[in-house]
């Protein structure tokens, strides 16, 4: 019977969780297993590998071959290699939405500065005793006359005919 250390597949759905088992090599990825040799966690930062390199060292010995991943793993635990970083992925609408907020902040500074300069004269005309100038001088401008709307009486009267 060939012998396989390799990962069975345990967690969500999108939130993968590891065992590293030793585990007829015919047997389904996530069925039947011999001996469970420890666990792997990809989602953590820096990633969590938990793994009894004793009885791995065993299992190998016995003539168990491991896969590719857990050889990596094994080198994690062993400490002979670093724990791989994730690298997250930002979407396109996540960073365009941080760039909106980013302006709406730079305007929101922005737009107090001019409010705050008008208040100036204003304080110190209190603070003398004076009248406090207008922040903006404007001169009521009458609205335009607007066309005259059409009356629901019609302008000419209407003659009688002399026919009726």
């Amino acid at each position: 019977m060939a012998v396989k250390i390799r990962l069975a597949r345990t967690g969500a759905k999108k939130a993968p969780y590891y065992r590293v088992v030793v585990a007829d090599s015919r047997a389904r990825r996530d069925g039947r297993f011999i001996e469970i040799l420890g666990r792997y966690n990809p989602r953590m930062q820096p990633s969590v590998v938990e793994l009894d390199v004793e009885k791995t060292r065993e299992w190998v010995s016995k003539g168990a071959q491991m896969t590719e991943t857990v050889e990596k793993l094994l080198a994690i635990a062993e400490g002979t290699k670093q724990a791989p970083e994730v690298e997250t992925k930002v979407s396109k609408k996540t960073t365009a939405k941080a760039q909106a907020d980013a302006k709406a902040a730079e305007a929101a500074v922005a737009a107090p500065e001019a409010p705050a300069e008008a208040a100036e004269p204003v304080a110190e005309a209190v603070e003398t005793g004076e009248e406090a100038p207008a922040a903006e001088e404007t001169a009521e401008v009458p609205a335009a006359e607007e066309p005259a709307a059409e009356s629901e009486e019609p302008t000419e009267a209407a003659e009688p005919t002399e026919g009726e």
